[in-house]
């Protein structure tokens, strides 16, 4: 599929079966940096009782951890993309090599005009017009991502996951599910309103306890519960990801840039800007106070930049934080500068990103 316009969310299948989401705004050439998600049974197999995805003509099965990855670097390495900036192959697709692209908006305008045929569409129906009622953000600022996005949904066991598209109407957002969270009579509440949401989980990060993620997830407002038992006979997670309008994308991505690693770093800094916190990836500016561990030059970092989805609306300006990661110096004709990269890494449970509170 030649001259594909995607962003954050949107997802691609390619004739092998694999299915990808688009991973962020900045891409190389002609190609888009993905994350693997799913499998055909055709190439993929899993064990694990939560990967299994039917509703389609063929089996599915969602990659967890690292199974992607692996599986792609041992039998598909033409979705290893070079990213020049990097000096590294990274997982993406060719915009030849796309099958099919979905999108989260014309999903959901499907669906609407489909009408329910389920109890989940019937529920996630229902929290929409919830939530746009209560908010004013319209349901054309709306996409479903996940299973839904695909047509292998299950109606008992899935969740709702909505993409809200712009700044203004994800801040609008988060403060109307902020409201819906305490009023007790819109059947939504807050899914991290006590930590009994980590439990059977297995806890991996070793520089933050689960009371601190609890935390700073409770006070993100994207992921709620919905009260459907008197429906559907449960409480369904539904969750509100921040993706950028297509006027707020502005690619980074520069063949004549170089990222150079220069050492794991762990400072103390002040955050200055955070209107790009909500989204991947999710950058902060930051004015360092302490180096509290790894090269000096981590004094000069100007920004922190997290492509990972635990640290997303992590901090709010003037909050001061600690952070642990990747030290990178960001090398362009155009000047340089240096910044702590939070990403899939060797050490990846090590980084942090935490408001001292």
């Amino acid at each position: 599929m030649a001259n594909l316009k995607l962003r954050d969310r949107d997802a691609v299948q390619t004739s092998e079966g694999l299915i990808f989401r688009v991973f962020g705004y900045s891409h190389p050439k002609d190609a888009y940096v993905c994350d693997a998600e799913y499998a055909s049974q055709k190439i993929f197999q899993s064990s694990d009782p939560r990967a299994p995805r039917t509703g389609r003509s063929e089996l599915f099965y969602k990659f967890y951890n690292d199974e992607g990855m692996k599986l792609i670097a041992k039998n598909y390495p033409q979705y290893l993309i070079s990213h020049e900036m990097l000096g590294a192959k990274i997982v993406g697709v060719p915009q030849s090599a796309v099958m099919e692209a979905r999108k989260p908006p014309e999903r959901l305008r499907e669906l609407l005009k489909a009408g329910p045929t389920d109890p989940l569409l019937s529920a996630m129906q229902r929290v929409l017009n919830t939530a746009t009622e209560n908010s004013g953000v319209p349901a054309s600022s709306f996409g479903v991502f996940g299973s839904m996005l695909h047509g292998f949904h299950h109606p008992k066991f899935s969740d709702i996951d909505f993409t809200i598209y712009g700044k203004a109407e994800n801040a609008k957002m988060r403060q109307t599910m902020a409201e819906l969270y305490s009023d007790g009579s819109s059947g939504l509440r807050n899914e991290f309103e006590s930590e009994d949401a980590m439990k059977g989980k297995t806890w991996r990060f070793k520089n933050f306890d689960v009371s601190d993620f609890v935390w700073h997830q409770r006070r993100k407002m994207i992921y709620g519960l919905y009260d459907d038992t008197s429906a559907s006979g449960r409480v369904i997670k539904a969750e509100f990801e921040p993706v950028k309008d297509w006027s707020e994308i502005k690619s980074e991505y520069s063949p004549q840039a170089r990222i150079k690693q220069k050492g794991w770093a762990k400072i103390k800094a002040r955050i200055t800007a955070d209107d790009e916190a909500p989204f991947i990836p999710s950058v902060y500016g930051i004015e360092p106070l302490e180096v509290l561990s790894g090269p000096k030059e981590a004094l000069e970092a100007t920004r922190i930049f997290s492509y990972m989805e635990e640290f997303r609306q992590q901090a709010q300006k003037d909050e001061t934080v600690i952070v642990e990661g990747n030290l990178e110096e960001v090398e362009s004709p155009t000047g340089s500068f240096w910044q702590v990269t939070l990403t899939y890494c060797p050490r990846y449970y090590e980084q942090v990103l935490k408001v001292q509170h």
